[in-house]
């Protein structure tokens, strides 16, 4: 599933690990204080300001500006350094797709993530402008109100080209995986083709592997950077809040509701679709079982009678009624989780906001970078249906790496499929 495709994945999925913990660690210990001398940004008209400027200027719009260039620059440079190691140390047919495209990926998110970044103090500017305006008529110009549009428009002209180009060349990646599993199990079908629903495991389940760990995979790094991103802005903005509901004052407050609720969220809906991964499985196998008698019919007027037919098909209605029945009160578990985390930032807040201790732009602007936040927080739980469906995926590929590696199969596997439903 992974070899593949990523060479030597025991060495490479830790060494990418290594690599991004000793960047970041660089860039926070020595390389963010060297943009003035090796940033490039001067050659695109964002140059540092010059070293005698007001002390001022390090906070203003221009210097972090050309610090975004010189981080651009920066991770650019290390990455590629990494890839070329890779290429050198781990020679793969397919490392151009798995390790120079994941890269570009990672890199295209982690812009994706700086846009949003700079969505949310576009949010702040505009609604304290916003709140300026209806409170003292005539403070604010039509020029200024059109030119925070505009500067939102950019953003999201920018925003829109990246995830849609992020979203083709992924689809060319996960195409490219699959094709690697294709080749490589298509290469041993002789001692896979015996395995229960071993076509359909090769021609459907390759892809939706495939697509469902780069969705996840990409998923969760995104919600690392947002979580990188935007911690230190909730932070930052907590100090604002000067105490909480029923448990009172509190450092950081805001951070500590975020990570408390998902905490709890994920334990709830991890207990509540425990079940969830083996019954998907097992309605796999009653689906593989009914297709193949059907296709078998199609050439032999002796098999998929009806009588077979129907027994079969009892055995999908079944196994479905039973998932139904499970993600009945998983559902209930999960929706009323997201619907409750709507009301928690302003529940958090509600002191504050009453105490009239936050300007519109600034509630506006903390709401938001606490659902950032928390939805970082809250990867497990909006994912757990994908994470269910891609464990049954791995349970039905996980029997071919078994039989290539002389391993038994599974217990799982050997259950008869009337008794799987």
């Amino acid at each position: 599933m992974f070899s593949s495709f990523f060479p030597t994945p025991r060495l490479f999925f830790p060494a990418a690990l290594f690599w991004t913990a000793l960047a970041m660690a660089l860039w926070y210990g020595l390389a963010r204080d060297l943009g003035p001398e090796l940033s490039l940004g001067g050659l695109a008209g964002f140059p540092y300001p010059p070293a005698g400027a007001a002390p001022a200027a390090a906070g203003g719009v221009a210097y972090l500006t050309a610090q975004d260039i010189w981080l651009y620059q920066y991770m650019i440079v290390f990455g590629v350094v990494f890839c070329v190691g890779v290429a050198w140390a781990l020679p793969h047919r397919w490392a151009r797709w798995s390790v120079w495209g994941s890269f570009l990926i990672v890199f295209l998110l982690w812009f994706q993530v700086q846009l949003d970044v700079m969505i949310n103090g576009w949010f702040g500017t505009f609604y304290n402008m916003v709140q300026q305006a209806l409170g003292k008529p005539g403070t604010v110009t039509l020029e200024a109100f059109f030119g925070q549009l505009w500067t939102f428009g950019w953003i999201a002209m920018v925003y829109i080209f990246t995830a849609v180009l992020t979203a083709f060349f992924t689809s060319h990646y996960v195409f490219r995986w699959r094709t690697a599993m294709n080749e490589f199990y298509v290469e041993h079908w002789q001692r896979l083709r015996h395995i229960e629903g071993a076509s359909q495991r090769v021609q459907d389940d390759t892809q939706r592997f495939a697509d469902t760990v780069e969705g996840l995979g990409t998923s969760l790094v995104q919600a690392v950077m947002t979580l990188i991103a935007f911690l230190p802005i909730l932070w930052g903005l907590s100090s604002y809040v000067k105490e909480l509901p029923v448990v009172g004052p509190l450092p950081q407050a805001l951070v500590f509701v975020a990570v408390v609720w998902a905490a709890l969220g994920t334990g709830a809906l991890a207990a509540a679709g425990v079940r969830l991964p083996g019954l998907t499985f097992r309605n796999q196998r009653v689906e593989a079982a009914y297709r193949k008698e059907l296709v078998l019919g199609e050439d032999d007027a002796r098999r998929a009678d009806p009588p077979t037919l129907r027994e079969l098909f009892s055995d999908v209605r079944r196994n479905y009624f039973r998932l139904y029945a499970n993600y009945l009160y998983f559902n209930v578990v999960r929706y009323g989780y997201l619907q409750a985390g709507v009301l928690v930032p302003y529940i958090a807040l509600a002191p504050t906001i009453v105490a009239g201790g936050l300007t519109l732009g600034v509630l506006t602007q903390t709401t938001r970078a606490f659902g950032r936040v928390e939805e970082s927080f809250q990867f497990l739980v909006r994912s757990w249906t994908t994470i269910v469906s891609l464990l049954s995926i791995y349970k039905r590929l996980r029997a071919f790496e078994a039989t290539l590696a002389d391993e038994p199969l599974s217990a799982i596997e050997h259950e008869p499929i009337r008794q799987a439903s």
